[in-house]
């Protein structure tokens, strides 16, 4: 063969193999970790529409990520995306994407409403999947504690959509601390002025016509099987308990996760709530069981943690309740960002912060001690989040490190779901009475179950409808 023909062969040849290899995922040419010769993550996004939308773009931004399928129960809220991607193959049912398509897979974003987080989730993740994940990684404290499981037994980067992990501001808190700036945290509050959804009503009951862009059996997914109703899809289900997981699953993972990273937190050792009531008529409190309550106050105890010395007080309020002003805050500084904050009292200073950790700064205001930085940061900080993850899943498990892994972000959610439970025992009605909102609910960490209140642990792992259980053991 002359040195034309040879030549010409060479790259009809390569020109072939490129175009075989280009959308296949590194997973079935090298195992976990081996980089594809496109360089890019093949990523599979379960619910694309509002904030899924948001998450698929970002991972697009990275420059390393291939948005190759999508899968929304509702035409109308994925539109945006398929627009977007139009490459990019759509299903309805997560089930058949994954069946059909897990060869081509490297890593799922999950995104619907709060109830179904888990079962798309840990589909993924038993299919060697990487998983990225939004707030709050679960519905119920099972199924959190589940999904922390499944990520190390599965070996597959996680991380979860609270992206203030990312920010500047957790790693400088922490370093305030490291320095001795605060001495000793013991109490911590954090606030939010959510929901801004309705809450604490009554059940619709006029039963609306179905969206034809929507499928209904697939959106109930995990929860039980009730007529579609108006205002419900696609933002205020959480207000609802059946879906949503009320302002602390909304907001909590943002705000819980400052003292959580600076002080090592982990699981709750007890949790006791107060809730606002709504009057329907003089002296008559309505009862709306399904509903979370307009406002709560939830108080949860945390043991002795490695970055403390003793036990920790977290307040977590909502509903636009606040605690009261620190004396070192000036009359007219703001208190966090207006409508949500993070303080931490220590025996020698406080520290505050806005959410997502923004603006951390030392209280009184006018201290500013410089402290050596001790913490890598995040490049672009809260943007970074989700390039960080891409980047985690090109490396392959366990060669990156990133900001809300599971491992971190399991027991997070956890807590803020023991201290729904605590909301929600509060607001519920026994006898005729409301037992709940005179107690103290201990926690038996290991069995998972509250030991003084027995009520509240059918809450902690719902009775799913047939054919939507999760099939895994602890």
């Amino acid at each position: 063969m002359n040195k034309s023909n040879s030549r010409r062969e060479f790259l009809k040849n390569s020109a072939i193999a490129a175009a075989g290899f280009s959308i296949v995922p590194r997973h079935v040419l090298g195992g976990n970790g081996f980089t594809a010769p496109s360089d890019k993550l093949v990523v599979a996004g379960i619910g694309v529409g509002g904030k899924g939308e948001s998450d698929i773009n970002e991972f697009h931004k990275s420059g390393k990520a291939d948005i190759a399928f999508l899968c929304d129960v509702d035409d109308r809220r994925a539109a945006n995306s398929i627009k977007r991607f139009p490459k990019a193959k759509y299903y309805r049912d997560y089930r058949e994407m994954l069946d059909k398509e897990a060869k081509h897979i490297d890593a799922v974003s999950v995104s619907g409403p709060d109830h179904n987080h888990a079962i798309h989730a840990l589909a993924a993740m038993q299919l060697g999947k990487h998983v990225y994940v939004q707030k709050p990684l679960a519905h119920d404290v099972w199924e959190a504690r589940v999904l922390t499981h499944a990520a190390k037994k599965y070996k597959v980067v996680t991380q979860m959509g609270n992206q203030g992990a990312s920010n500047d501001g957790p790693r400088l808190a922490r370093e305030w601390y490291d320095a001795g700036l605060i001495g000793d945290v013991h109490t911590v509050y954090c606030w939010t002025d959510r929901p801004v959804w309705p809450q604490g009503i009554q059940w619709p009951t006029q039963k609306a016509a179905i969206p034809k862009e929507l499928d209904w059996d697939l959106w109930l997914g995990t929860a039980p099987r009730k007529d579609f109703v108006d205002k419900l899809v696609p933002f205020n289900w959480r207000g609802w308990w059946d879906y949503g997981t009320g302002a602390l699953g909304d907001m909590g993972c943002h705000l819980l996760e400052v003292p959580f990273s600076v002080l090592g937190l982990s699981y709750v050792q007890d949790v006791q709530a107060s809730v606002g009531s709504v009057y329907v008529d003089e002296f008559k409190r309505g009862y709306f069981p399904e509903s979370c309550p307009p406002s709560s106050h939830a108080t949860m105890t945390f043991p002795k943690a490695a970055r403390t010395q003793g036990p920790v007080t977290l307040h977590w309020m909502d509903g636009g309740i606040q605690p009261a002003r620190p004396e070192e805050l000036g009359p007219n500084e703001r208190f966090g960002d207006g409508g949500n904050g993070i303080l931490m009292v220590g025996t020698k200073g406080k520290i505050l912060a806005d959410t997502y950790g923004d603006n951390a700064r030392l209280l009184p205001t006018s201290r500013k001690e410089q402290v050596a930085q001790k913490y890598a940061r995040v490049q672009n900080g809260s943007g970074g989040h989700y390039a960080q993850w891409v980047e985690a899943c090109i490396a392959g498990y366990g060669k990156k490190e990133v900001s809300a892994p599971f491992e971190i972000s399991g027991p997070l959610t956890e807590a803020l779901l023991m201290a729904n439970l605590a909301i929600r025992g509060a607001d519920l009605k026994v006898d005729g009475q409301y037992p709940g909102r005179n107690l103290k609910l201990i926690w038996d960490n290991n069995n998972m179950k509250v030991t003084n209140f027995d009520v509240v642990n059918q809450f902690i792992k719902r009775e799913y409808p047939e054919g939507w259980g999760i099939n895994y053991t602890l």
